[in-house]
């Protein structure tokens, strides 16, 4: 029987290895991006929300380590069809629940780059 170190490490490999929701996102309404600067890590989060404010779609690009590029699937997973106040009310400490493992405090700045990002994105409108 697998541990549940093992089925974490699976886990977070299957969203690096095949991320939900990777690449552009053509008709977004808001998007923003960020980067750790202490290890280069980059996430760009576009949105495409409802005159209700209701993400529609939504979509990543980024660059980095295993945990942040997996943590980002794992965000847009979850957050994809919730509310604009569903997103504000995502706290860092729910991300780091979603994410499994317990991380150094460096380690938890590259889960927590895409939850940074996603709460600036619902800010951010996208100039036509």
């Amino acid at each position: 029987m697998p541990s549940e170190e093992e089925i974490y490490q699976e886990h977070i490999l299957d969203h690096y290895e095949d991320p939900f929701h990777n690449g552009p996102l053509l008709d977004a309404t808001h998007a923003h991006h960020d980067k750790n600067p202490l290890c280069g890590d980059v996430v760009r989060i576009a949105l495409k929300l409802d005159p209700a404010g209701k993400i529609e779609d939504c979509a990543f690009e980024g660059d980095g380590c295993v945990i942040s590029q997996a943590s980002a699937s794992m965000l847009l997973e979850a957050l994809c069809g919730k509310t604009v106040d569903e997103v504000k009310a995502f706290t860092a400490e729910d991300m780091l629940k979603l994410y499994g493992p317990r991380l150094t405090p460096n380690r938890q700045k590259c889960c927590l780059l895409s939850w940074r990002v996603i709460q600036q994105a619902v800010y951010s409108p996208v100039e036509r």
